[in-house]
């Protein structure tokens, strides 16, 4: 799969291609990374990449046509119009883990990091294929969240991660939060692993994550479980939860 970036700070993107997951899906040739400067396509001596606003207002609107040439050349040197361009922005819909799944079927994907404040909303129109955001608040610009779709997408794809289940079982996965993990000394100042947890009753083991993911997911984010229409046995392991906890 191959990722284009626009950005006027590319050097946060190379960084980011070397360490963990992402440098390793680039090292085994699963995944393609590049970052493309809209500096690099604008056409006065001062290379100009921003103006102030129509209407007025506070802080300046980065311009439409380096924006829009960086991203035809990403196209270009990749799958065409079959790339998907998605702009970084406050106002896009929630980046879930359903998005990334469905994402991992792209052959390109252009993400737009904005700066200042905002884009030439005619890019956003006529470029854009769609518009994402990290969350209700807002960071100081889209190459962070850029990046974290590019992690996310990237530890989905085969090849990628050294247990292929690794993936199948993180938080969202299955609309759940993660059950909770231990590793050695079996005993810390106390807190003790629980039983069921060395017994080595593969059964019972999974019987007893799935109850932890459903009771932690009905303490930590209650509306996930309104989505998700559980069976007979996940209803029975969260009251078994809930009864427990009380």
């Amino acid at each position: 799969m191959r990722f284009d970036v626009i950005t006027l700070f590319p050097e946060m993107v190379e960084a980011a291609s070397r360490y963990g997951v992402t440098g390793k899906a680039i090292d085994n040739g699963v995944v393609r990374l590049k970052a493309w400067n809209p500096r690099d396509y604008t056409r006065d001596k001062h290379r100009t990449v921003d103006d102030r606003p129509y209407g007025g207002g506070p802080g300046m609107v980065m311009k439409y046509q380096p924006l829009f040439d960086a991203v035809s050349e990403a196209k270009e040197n990749g799958f065409g119009n079959h790339a998907k361009v998605v702009y970084l922005s406050p106002q896009g819909m929630p980046i879930t883990q359903s998005l990334l799944n469905e994402s991992v079927h792209c052959e390109q994907l252009i993400l737009v990091a904005g700066r200042y404040e905002g884009i030439d909303e005619r890019f956003i129109e006529t470029v854009c294929d769609e518009e994402w955001s990290l969350g209700d608040y807002v960071i100081s610009g889209g190459e962070l969240a850029a990046l974290i779709v590019v992690d996310g997408i990237s530890r989905l794809l085969p090849g990628v991660l050294g247990d292929e289940n690794s993936a199948l079982q993180d938080s969202h996965m299955d609309g759940l939060l993660d059950y909770p993990h231990f590793t050695r000394p079996e005993n810390i100042e106390g807190r003790v692993v629980p039983e069921v947890l060395l017994s080595g009753n593969h059964a019972d083991i999974e019987r007893w994550r799935l109850k932890q993911a459903l009771g932690r997911t009905w303490q930590r984010r209650p509306e996930l479980l309104k989505n998700k229409q559980l069976s007979d046995v996940e209803y029975e392991l969260l009251q078994e939860f809930i009864v427990e906890l009380v």
